[in-house]
Parts: C-alpha cells; sequence; structure tokens
C-alpha cells in the first residue's frame, strides 16, 4: 500500500523570533491562499498528501515535544500514525525511523517522504508527479526516487540533482549525481544547461529498500531501527526508542542513502516536478505568503507604512502596531516579546543573531 510521512521536525530559526523552540514555523498559521483564511505549514503539507494516499496512510515524524501541538493542528491524523523522535539526528534517523515503523505495520508499503516546510501550487500537478513517482516502482522496485524541482532562477541556496539517461516513464530519468550549494556563476551555468533540478528533499521508496540501503551504507543506525521495531508496541518500543535513537549517528539521508546510492548506475532517480515551490526557511521566502502592498512591502498584522518600500513586516500582535517611515528592503518583525530588525540581504544571518542572544540571554527567548 501507498504511504507517505510528512517530515516536520525542524526547529525553524531563521524564522525567529516569529518561530520558537517551543513552537517551530511547520505549526504557526503563516499560509494564506486567500480563501479559507491562514493556516499552518503542516495543515497545508498534510491537506496535500491527503489528495495522494488515504489519510489513514499519511505519518507525520516530529520531535516529541510537538507531540500535543501536531494533534491540535492535525486533527485528521491517526493516532498511531505520529512517530515522536526523543532527539534530533538529522535526516537519515528520521526517515529510517519512519520507514522502520511503517513497515513494521506494512512490509510491502511504498513511501513518500515530504516536508511540512513546502508551499506548493497548484497541488494537482504536485499530486500528479507523485503518483507517477509511486507507479515507477511497479517497473523498478529497488530505485529510489526523488523529486526535482524545475528551477526558475539561478538559486545558489539550493542543492541540485543532474539529470541523466530518460527512464520509459515521461518525465523522469536516472540521477546522473547531486550537486552542493553552487557559487552564483556554477547555478547560472545549472540553469542554463537544462539539466539540473533544484534538490526538494523530498522522496519515494519502498519502505523495506531504504531499510536496506541504511544497512549496507549506515549499519549502525540499521541496527538501532531493528531494536526499536523489535520492541513491542507502546511502552517498551518507547523505552527502546528513547534508549537507542539518541545516539544513531547524526547525518543526512542525502549524505548517508542518496549520493553514495547515485554512484550505481540506474538506482536513484529523479522526477520533474514543474511547481510553483517555495521552501519557507527564511523571512524573505515567507514574505510570499504574505499580502503585498504599494511598494512591494509584504505584511501581516497591524502595519502603517509611510515612504516605504521592499521591506517585509510582520506582526503576530493585533493590539501592537508597527509604523515605518521612510525605511527600503529590511525586514521588521513584532512579537509579543521581541522585535527584531534587519535589512533583507541580511536575512539569512537570523539564526546567527539568535546564538547571539542565547548567549547575552540563555533560552528566554528562543
Amino acid at each position: 500500500m501507498r504511504h507517505a510521512v510528512i517530515m516536520a521536525g525542524g526547529s525553524g530559526t531563521r524564522l525567529w523570533p516569529l518561530s520558537r523552540a517551543a513552537r517551530p514555523k511547520q505549526l504557526l498559521d503563516v499560509v494564506d491562499d486567500g480563501s479559507s483564511g491562514a493556516r499552518s505549514l503542516l495543515a497545508e503539507a498534510f491537506g496535500r498528501m491527503a489528495q495522494v494516499v488515504p489519510a489513514d496512510c499519511i505519518w507525520v515524524c516530529t520531535a516529541a515535544a510537538y507531540a500535543d501541538q501536531v494533534r491540535g493542528v492535525l486533527p485528521g491524523l491517526s493516532a498511531d500514525r505520529l512517530i515522536l523522535e526523543p532527539a534530533a539526528r538529522d535526516t537519515a534517523n528520521a526517515v529510517g525511523l519512519s520507514a522502520a515503523l511503517v513497515a513494521d505495520v506494512d512490509p510491502g508499503a511504498e513511501l513518500a517522504v515530504v516536508s511540512a516546510d513546502h508551499v506548493i501550487r497548484p497541488v494537482d500537478r504536485f499530486a500528479h508527479v507523485l503518483r507517477t513517482a509511486f507507479d515507477v516502482l511497479a517497473d523498478r522496485p529497488d530505485s529510489l526516487v526523488t523529486l526535482g524541482i524545475t528551477p526558475v532562477t539561478p538559486a545558489t541556496g539550493f542543492g541540485y540533482v543532474q539529470r541523466g539517461r530518460p527512464t520509459q516513464t515521461a518525465g523522469v530519468a536516472e540521477a546522473e549525481g547531486f550537486r552542493e550549494k553552487p557559487d552564483r556563476t556554477t547555478a547560472e551555468a545549472y540553469l542554463a544547461s537544462g539539466d539540473y533540478l533544484w534538490n526538494s528533499g523530498m522522496f519515494v521508496w519502498r519502505a523495506r529498500t531504504v531499510l536496506d540501503a541504511l544497512a549496507d551504507l549506515l549499519p549502525e543506525t540499521a541496527e538501532g531501527l531493528a531494536r526499536i521495531v523489535a520492541a513491542a508496541p507502546g511502552p517498551a518500543r518507547e523505552a527502546v526508542l528513547a534508549e537507542v535513537f539518541p545516539r544513531l549517528p547524526k547525518i543526512s539521508v542525502d549524505y548517508a542513502v542518496l549520493e553514495p546510492a547515485s554512484r550505481q548506475p540506474g538506482r536513484v532517480l529523479v522526477a520533474d516536478l514543474d511547481v510553483d515551490w517555495l521552501d519557507v526557511g527564511s523571512w524573505p521566502a515567507l514574505a510570499h505568503t504574505l499580502e503585498v502592498e504599494g511598494g512591494g512591502n509584504a505584511v501581516r498584522g497591524a502595519v502603517v507604512l509611510l515612504d516605504a518600500s521592499g521591506n517585509v513586516v510582520f506582526s503576530d500582535d493585533p493590539a501592537h502596531l508597527v509604523a515605518l517611515v521612510g525605511v527600503r528592503d529590511s525586514v521588521v518583525v513584532h512579537t509579543r516579546d521581541v522585535t527584531m530588525v534587519c535589512p533583507i540581504v541580511d536575512a539569512e544571518r537570523v539564526k546567527e543573531l539568535l546564538s547571539a542572544v542565547e548567549r547575552a540571554h540563555g533560552r528566554r527567548f528562543s
């Protein structure tokens, strides 16, 4: 059967001070499609996946600390479909744990792995490509299929995947290899060639396939996961999970599985996902989900602007007015206990700023 797991464990530090350790970005109501009001990135992802697999086949993998909040955001999530990580051990272990638990319920499971950080339009195009990726497994059951976003700019903030020989399925090719985030000149060459796609971090494979790959490439993780699922579901398994999972080697699924596997011809495939795709990882990215007013200002909340342009202004306090005069190309964020201002060109440094805040004030504002 086809399943999907939504990865929702990140803390979203580059969206501080809105995103906090206790309530990360995927749980905040920041997406507004203009018809149903604002909702969370996680709810958006769940609704997107419900177009491809049954609701009782959708799983969510998140930090144990977010369990109650996830249940509140997703009332349609089955109680036994919530996977709770006791510690953050990067995506290889999160994906492996999810695959192991899904396979324990359905040994023949086919599994889509998607992120809670994305806004994707149109959803029906995404659903079509995801179904195509699942269909490929019928002919190539041992394949690891990644979804590659058709690039529209020479972005330097994303990794890339290079298309190789086409398969018999339209829109799906063998992956020639993965490339790190490039410099501007290299990114322009990638875009001009037409052979490179943005690496979306979304995958489709059989649960058993990725577990076998972990056994070959990351045996310590594979052994730990086997111990976890060998325990009976319930308190016994939770105890083993709490003991074993925090000790697993911390590494991404790209480094641990996808990149080594791509060196085996035809093992990794890439499906071309031609959609409007937004990875909501920074304030300039989040600005694309906000209302844009005159002067190109993206705003949310009680905001008044005078002779201001190109700003991102966000306030989550309806009783507090944010007023700007003569301000250009800046990010201004107001929350109950923090006001943050920075030039848009320095928005990627917000994570660095949070580290400085923690050095000065501990984790009071984290």
